[in-house]
């Protein structure tokens, strides 16, 4: 409220300061500009635009003198709220612990996701996130939310048996699904990433989980070789890619077949851009105040060059001729000799 006030005050001064220069303008108006008592028709854009610039330098100064100073933080250390989230559905069905995963197709399914994290955090500021781990069987259960420790979500992803912590059963990949939504709705807009690490299952056509505001992009990952199944539990198990594919279309994410390669670094990098935008903070009266200081600035050292240079026609003085070239038909000698017999 200050600096409107101070704002106000200078535009006043400004105006009554420019009704006084044009009142002396006028007087002197034949000496300034000749016969004809006017300067260019743009330079009454002049008073105008000093009033406009001393009003904003009042207001940008006034404002800068009074807003709390910015705190800079170390590189690397966020400000609260400016955090960015993964999230991570963890299948933790008995499937996951079948060897038929990775380049030789011998490795866990289990083992190979950590794999695959390993080489995710790798490639993007880790720093800059906070890791949750959602466990999804018959049911779904968080593990751990919002952690800065690496080993402690590698440990997970690793050796842990988890999927004793549930009742046996089909595996609800939804329910894992639903269960990250209501973890990240209190989070900032577009600010978490959701990655989906399974070797698919049946989806039902109905019951998809609408993902809150704060869930930005998700990632769905498939393990487990999807052409030659693995008997367990009396049955085939082996990556189902129609299941995966229709989950991330429905998500409107992205599906990547995880079992020979890692996770694309032009994805990483669209995902760790995504993030970056999230984290440009919008304007504040700061910014304003160093725009419109910066524009009253440029104003006001411009201006008089302008009126200098282009503000009139008229060029006062003695004008020099050339003794070689004539002007007006008439050459220097002649005008020398008249002006003698004169």
């Amino acid at each position: 409220m200050v600096a409107e006030i101070t704002a106000s005050l200078v535009f006043l001064l400004a105006l009554c300061g420019e009704w006084l220069h044009a009142r002396r303008i006028v007087r002197v108006a034949p000496l300034a500009f000749g016969p004809a008592n006017r300067a260019r028709n743009w330079t009454r854009l002049a008073s105008p635009l000093r009033v406009l610039a001393l009003t904003l330098l009042g207001w940008g100064l006034t404002s800068l003198l009074l807003v709390a100073p910015r705190s800079y933080r170390p590189q690397g250390e966020l400000a609260p709220g400016k955090e960015q989230h993964l999230l991570i559905v963890f299948d933790v069905s008995p499937s996951m612990r079948l060897e038929d995963a990775g380049p030789r197709n011998q490795e866990r399914r289990q083992a190979r996701c950590r794999d695959l994290m390993r080489s995710f955090f790798d490639r993007i500021p880790i720093d800059q996130y906070r890791v949750s781990v959602i466990a999804v069987f018959s049911g779904a259960k968080p593990v751990v939310v919002d952690s800065k420790d690496l080993d402690v979500v590698d440990a997970i992803l690793a050796d842990l048996p988890l999927h004793q912590a549930f009742e046996p059963g089909d595996t609800r990949l939804l329910e894992g699904i639903r269960e990250a939504s209501k973890i990240a709705k209190p989070w900032n807009p577009a600010s978490t990433t959701l990655i989906l690490l399974t070797d698919g299952d049946t989806v039902p056509p109905q019951g998809m989980p609408t993902l809150p505001a704060s869930i930005g992009q998700t990632l769905i990952v498939g393990v487990g070789d999807p052409n030659h199944g693995s008997f367990i539990a009396g049955r085939q198990s082996k990556q189902d890619v129609f299941a995966l594919r229709q989950i991330a279309a429905r998500l409107s994410g992205t599906y990547h077949d995880g079992n020979t390669k890692h996770v694309p670094s032009d994805l990483i990098a669209r995902i760790v851009r995504r993030g970056e935008e999230n984290q440009q903070e919008p304007w504040s009266r700061r910014e304003y105040a160093l725009l419109a200081i910066s524009t009253g600035s440029i104003l006001l050292a411009f201006l008089p060059w302008l009126l200098h240079r282009w503000g009139t026609s008229y060029l006062p003085g003695v004008r020099r001729f050339s003794t070689q070239e004539p002007r007006s038909g008439i050459s220097l000698t002649t005008l020398m000799q008249t002006t003698a017999r004169i």
